[in-house]
């Protein structure tokens, strides 16, 4: 789907939602003009691509972790399996539908429709793990139902996470949903004491969300803290996992401890299950509060990200894109250079050994051909130098910052111009407009701010 096409169909969503975030459309298409001439982004690639326009919210965790017991009970239906092992290995796109009974559909379905953040997953999949987006699904699906909790937003229950087991696509999926997502819970088992047998998932759980731009948005959850009843240690199991997350570099953050009183152990001691309850009760209604505010929070992510994505562009991948280009450059002309002293010393070398070479070039005609040949070379030698270090940069590139390995191979194509690359005209106009954006984004970002805020006390 061309980004046109794109706009339209969120043009078409937003109308009755927020007509403030119609004007965000034209300022991300805005955005899009300025990637696409970069080479930030392909023809055919948007960066409303790269945000979620529906309020999401993504459950992670390892196994038996609780998650689709919660995700039950928060839909107030038997909607996912649950258990002590692991029930699903796919990823399932929770959305509200029109039957009353859940409907299943295959991951096709979410791949293909660019309203939802998994459009075109599967050719994601396919960079890290080829062929395997072509069977997507194997890793995705969509289940609907008739209930006002998942009413204008999205939940995703990911697969029990084993970081030893996983392969690339779960992996790539994994943070694609984290960096698309409004709000990330992240439930591990308390069941298990000892965090650290855990260490590799653990890592790779805090690494995924610890490192987002916005890991406000992450909750780590403990659940099932009914089963430290036994022995009264709820401070103690709750310390040992909040040292472990620590340990892998979360040292402050949004961490609770909850159960599930339908499906919870019983407790003898009264004082104890008051005190347990509490705790639940408390830390529940502040996860319920933050799942309730997504579609706020999903409006300001949208505006922000559009501002965010300015910045970006204009202070980090514009230098580093210059800076490549810059190089590049360099290398291109000492390889002219150096085809320009070898034919210049073929030609002295000739001189010395053929009296002949030296009636030669006293021949307009003869010197002609000479000069005419070594024009061929030197073009032949200044198209494929461009090649061979383009190729190159953009492999360098390519794992580091694909956006910059695009645009490196956008701007050292064959008819490309090369004067004043890397100079300051070449990104100055751009910079000004990003600037522009930058600015727009703040001005939205107050409107919204009208929406829910009036410190006169008038509408």
């Amino acid at each position: 789907m061309m980004p046109t096409e794109r706009y339209e169909k969120l043009k078409e969503y937003l109308s009755e939602e927020n007509p403030i975030l119609l004007d965000v459309i034209s300022k991300y298409e805005d955005l899009d003009t300025i990637g696409h001439k970069m080479g930030f982004i392909s023809a055919d690639e948007t960066y409303t691509s790269h945000i979620s326009w529906w309020p999401m919210i993504s459950i992670l965790g390892t196994f038996s972790a609780g998650k689709s017991t919660f995700i039950n009970q928060y839909m107030g239906a038997d909607i996912q399996q649950s258990g002590n092992q692991a029930v699903d290995d796919k990823f399932t796109v929770l959305c509200y539908g029109h039957n009353e009974e859940p409907v299943t559909l295959p991951g096709l379905a979410l791949d293909a429709d660019p309203r939802f953040p998994f459009y075109n997953i599967s050719k994601e999949v396919n960079k890290v793990d080829p062929g395997e987006g072509n069977r997507v699904n194997l890793y995705l699906q969509l289940k609907t139902l008739k209930s006002e909790k998942i009413k204008g937003k999205i939940l995703i229950d990911s697969p029990g996470f084993d970081a030893d087991s996983q392969r690339d696509g779960v992996l790539r999926i994994t943070n694609h949903m984290v960096e698309m997502s409004d709000l990330v819970l992240v439930f591990f088992d308390a069941r298990h004491p000892e965090p650290g047998a855990m260490r590799d998932t653990l890592k790779h759980l805090v690494a995924t969300t610890i490192e987002h731009k916005d890991a406000n948005k992450v909750l780590y959850i403990l659940n099932q803290i009914d089963t430290s009843a036994k022995e009264d240690n709820l401070e103690d199991v709750i310390g040992s996992w909040q040292r472990a997350l620590a340990n892998e570099g979360l040292i402050s953050g949004n961490f609770y401890a909850i159960y599930n009183e339908n499906a919870a152990n019983a407790i003898e001691d009264k004082a104890l299950e008051e005190r347990l309850k509490r705790k639940k009760d408390t830390d529940l209604a502040q996860i319920m509060e933050r799942m309730d505010q997504v579609s706020v929070e999903r409006a300001y992510r949208i505006v922000k990200s559009l501002e965010n994505f300015a910045k970006e562009m204009k202070e980090e991948k514009i230098p580093l894109l210059k800076e490549a280009l810059h190089l590049w450059w360099k290398k291109v002309l000492f390889a002219d250079l150096g085809m320009l002293i070898l034919i210049i010393l073929a030609l002295a070398f000739s001189h010395s050994q053929f009296d002949a070479l030296s009636n030669v070039l006293t021949s307009p005609l003869q010197f002609m051909s000479i000069a005419g040949i070594s024009s061929i070379l030197l073009l032949i030698t200044h198209i494929k130098a461009r090649s061979i270090f383009a190729n190159k940069a953009a492999k360098k590139w390519e794992s580091k910052d694909i956006a910059i390995s695009q645009a490196i191979e956008h701007n050292t194509r064959w008819w490309k111009h090369t004067v004043g690359i890397g100079g300051r005209s070449w990104h100055k106009k751009t910079k000004a407009k990003l600037a522009v954006l930058e600015a727009q984004g703040r001005t939205l970002i107050q409107k919204l701010n009208d929406q829910y805020v009036s410190p006169n006390g008038q509408k």
